[in-house]
């Protein structure tokens, strides 16, 4: 919805909730996806919030709840007894979703809730997910799915899926399993609609099927997915057995959080924040890295300082620091931010030094495309040949030094279980200033004599 709908919806529904009309509230509810009105929550009072929720079908007021952010909806579970939750909610939820609710509230509501659940195959479902970290495969997994037995025939096959479904919202996959509930593979509708009833499923079933296990990353999970363009990935536990599985839609939720912590790691916040979030904690997920961008620029101080000397004899020096610097950084940023690219994609092939190797010769061409500018620029102004020349292989050399560094340490760091993102932020552009000035002083000595 854009804001100009919005806001003429709550133009429109304000009034019958302060008045608390329940009937006109629905009937404009009744035009809007559950996402929508979800959005409308943060415009509204809790009281109004609750009072739209009270008057939504169950099932719509769990799926407002689901599409609503952390913050808002905790605030809004908070309201609610534990009689509420497990009955108006929890049970309108698949379990992954329900699990996810759960995992929100307190330790002792928690309990509470999950005793009020009338449902108790559902409990032990939801139970059984808590276990999990919620960045594993088991933590984003739903337990509802569609199996059949391989030594069933396809008419007996047919009614235990009937009885199945019925507590699904969608139907993807039909999984063979033996009598241990080992996956076997996969039964497509076609083999059930083009069989005899009286085949075996044993004799008719795919048995080539990708699959991942309770403990693998969810990231690594929706990287599969992606890689092999499925609908939904079974689950496995330790022995092979199907546990749950894995929808798209569950893994573009883990894709959108990677690629927030993502972003806001190349941006020097080391952990999860928003604009909601307050002042403390704000302060210490930003503060660290602006405290090692002031230790990256008191160390190019230090260096400027050693080299007045050279830019009292050749002021010239001074104009180009900044140019200097900031393609050092920029330099960095690009090259760190390809590979990090690869990495979260799984697309990164080959060695370490064929990709330096790339990278360094990405570098070359840049380097000589810049330093053959900078000199016409810095010769055209100044008229200094010398000076000119020393500015523009100090550039080039600057260049190759900062790809080297923008492509080796997300490497590193990922061979060493640290997110690769931190490389591309303040960082990989502070290190590559430092890196670029000392270059740029170093080359000055030698070509000047200063």
């Amino acid at each position: 919805m854009n804001e100009w709908n919005m806001n003429e919806i709550l133009d429109q529904i304000l009034p019958f909730i302060e008045e608390k009309n329940a009937r006109a509230t629905l009937e404009i509810l009744a035009t809007l996806h559950n996402a929508d009105i979800a959005e409308l929550f943060p415009e509204l009072d809790l009281e109004y919030q609750l009072f739209i929720l009270s008057i939504l079908e169950n099932e719509d007021s769990a799926a407002v709840l689901l599409e609503l952010d952390e913050e808002y909806r905790r605030r809004l579970l908070k309201n609610l007894s534990s009689k509420q939750i497990a009955e108006e909610v929890i049970q309108e939820l698949e379990s992954d979703d329900a699990a996810d609710v759960i995992s929100e509230l307190s330790d002792s509501k928690k309990q509470e809730v999950i005793s009020e659940i009338l449902d108790e195959e559902h409990a032990k479902d939801i139970v059984d997910l808590l276990r999990y970290d919620e960045n594993t495969a088991g933590g984003i997994m739903s337990k509802e799915l569609v199996k059949v037995n391989h030594n069933k025939s396809v008419l007996g096959a047919i009614r235990s899926m009937r009885r199945q479904a019925e507590e699904m919202e969608e139907v993807y996959s039909i999984y063979v399993v033996d009598d241990n509930d080992k996956l076997l593979g996969t039964l497509s509708l076609k083999s059930l609609l083009t069989t005899s009833s009286n085949t075996k499923i044993a004799d008719v079933y795919n048995p080539r099927f990708n699959a991942v296990t309770v403990t693998d990353l969810a990231e690594d999970v929706a990287i599969d997915i992606q890689k092999y363009d499925l609908f939904e990935m079974p689950v496995l536990d330790e022995r092979g057995r199907l546990v749950g599985h894995i929808t798209v839609d569950d893994v573009l939720d883990v894709m959108r959080d990677e690629a927030e912590k993502d972003y806001q790691m190349a941006s020097g916040i080391s952990v999860d924040v928003d604009m909601q979030d307050n002042l403390w904690t704000k302060t210490k997920a930003r503060l660290p890295w602006l405290f090692i961008g002031v230790v990256g620029s008191l160390v190019s101080s230090r260096i400027l300082d050693g080299n007045l000397g050279a830019m009292e004899k050749i002021p010239m020096l001074i104009l180009f620091i900044p140019l200097i610097a900031a393609t050092a950084g920029n330099m960095g940023v690009q090259s760190s931010a390809i590979v990090v690219q690869s990495l979260a994609g799984g697309t990164m092939k080959g060695s370490l030094w064929e990709n330096l190797g790339k990278e360094i010769g990405m570098g070359l061409i840049s380097g000589l495309a810049l330093s053959v500018l900078l000199f016409a620029f810095s010769y055209t102004m100044y008229g200094d040949f010398l000076a000119g020349v020393t500015i523009s292989i100090s550039l080039f050399s600057v260049v190759i030094v900062a790809a080297i560094v923008g492509t080796t340490i997300p490497i590193f760091l990922d061979k060493r279980g640290i997110d690769p993102a931190i490389a591309t932020g303040p960082f990989i552009t502070t290190s590559n200033d430092v890196i670029g000035i000392s270059i740029y002083f170093l080359v000055a000595r030698l070509f000047l004599g200063i």
